[in-house]
């Protein structure tokens, strides 16, 4: 872990360093779909405090896993509760990465910092209706898909605007910023034009200031083409296999 870990910082920085950017301005969430429980205590360890999940039912499971973790770490090391262990990140916080259904969102809700993957009106509505009732606001990202591909969920681009305006006016959603996934290729090089297309509706986002200067994260860039994604201005990155390795085989 500490070896990916540092090649994956590596890469981080290279790219950052050609894109004339500070790699300390790009976050990684560590997705942890494949990961074991070792891999994600040790990681933690380590002080990442950032990490993904995309289906609703593990991420409950991995988020209980590490409450009983931090808490048992904490406890042999004499600490109160809410304070924090050399090392050791106070919390974590968790960010819901995957496609997510409507009847999900109560689930998720009091589990995750941020959900990246709003992906209609209808979701967005759902988890505003939600918060409303509970009395918390909460963070999203409009996911994006900029290249049309029928098989990916997302917003298409010419419309990213319009819901981008009437999230704003949910009291209980905060809009956070736009998310896209690249295409599915062996070739980093084919995800450019569609980081390309979604910075550049950030960026008209920004200057129009929807959801004002908390709307300020772009997240894209996985472990294939994070390098792409840093060229074209992604501030956050969702690694997985770079950090554990490959997914196990069917």
């Amino acid at each position: 872990m500490k070896d990916a870990y540092r090649r994956l910082q590596d890469r981080i920085q290279a790219s950052a360093d050609k894109a004339g950017r500070r790699a300390g301005d790009v976050q990684t969430i560590a997705v942890t779909k494949y990961a074991s429980p070792d891999q994600i205590r040790t990681l933690v360890e380590m002080g990442h405090a950032e990490l993904g999940e995309s289906k609703v039912q593990q991420l409950s499971q991995r988020v209980a896993m590490l409450e009983e973790f931090l808490g048992r770490k904490k406890t042999l090391a004499g600490a109160a509760p809410k304070s924090s262990v050399d090392g050791l990140p106070e919390k974590v916080r968790w960010h819901m990465v995957g496609h997510l259904q409507r009847n999900k969102v109560k689930q998720i809700i009091p589990l995750v910092g941020l959900i990246h993957s709003v992906d209609s009106l209808r979701l967005a509505e759902e988890i505003h209706n939600y918060a409303a009732r509970i009395d918390t606001v909460v963070d999203i990202l409009i996911q994006v898909n900029a290249t049309s591909e029928p098989n990916k969920t997302g917003v298409a681009g010419p419309a990213v605007i319009h819901l981008a305006d009437q999230i704003d006016t949910m009291m209980h959603l905060r809009l956070r910023g736009l998310m896209t996934m690249g295409p599915n290729t062996d070739n980093p090089e084919d995800a450019r034009p569609g980081f390309a297309r979604t910075a550049e509706i950030f960026s008209e986002i920004r200057k129009d200031k929807i959801g004002g200067p908390e709307c300020n994260v772009l997240s894209m860039g996985m472990s294939s083409d994070l390098e792409v994604a840093i060229e074209e201005g992604a501030n956050v990155l969702r690694i997985g296999r770079a950090l554990f390795g490959d997914p196990p085989q069917e």
